[in-house]
């Protein structure tokens, strides 16, 4: 069954100090080619009938996400690709 996949990201202005933590955590695995991280959600939307893009959007916007420091991207993906993000 197609899901509607939101992901919510700050925005670039806005400072990251969860992706910074990461970032700067890295080199202590051996991890050095590693520029910058940004942290963010993936809410998964699971309609009874066919997907609706447009109701997701309007949920993202009012509800999943903060219009004033985050970025939203409403996505349609096969039941397969959400098992594969979580592998």
């Amino acid at each position: 069954m197609p899901r509607v996949v939101v992901d919510v990201m700050l925005k670039p202005e806005i400072l990251d100090p969860q992706g910074q933590a990461v970032a700067n955590a890295l080199p202590r695995l051996g991890v050095s080619d590693v520029a910058s991280v940004r942290i963010g959600r993936r809410i998964e939307i699971e309609f009874t009938g066919e997907p609706d893009l447009a109701r997701a959007r309007e949920i993202a916007d009012k509800l999943l996400a903060n219009p004033v420091i985050e970025d939203f991207t409403v996505r349609l993906v096969e039941a397969d690709e959400t098992a594969d993000a979580r592998s």
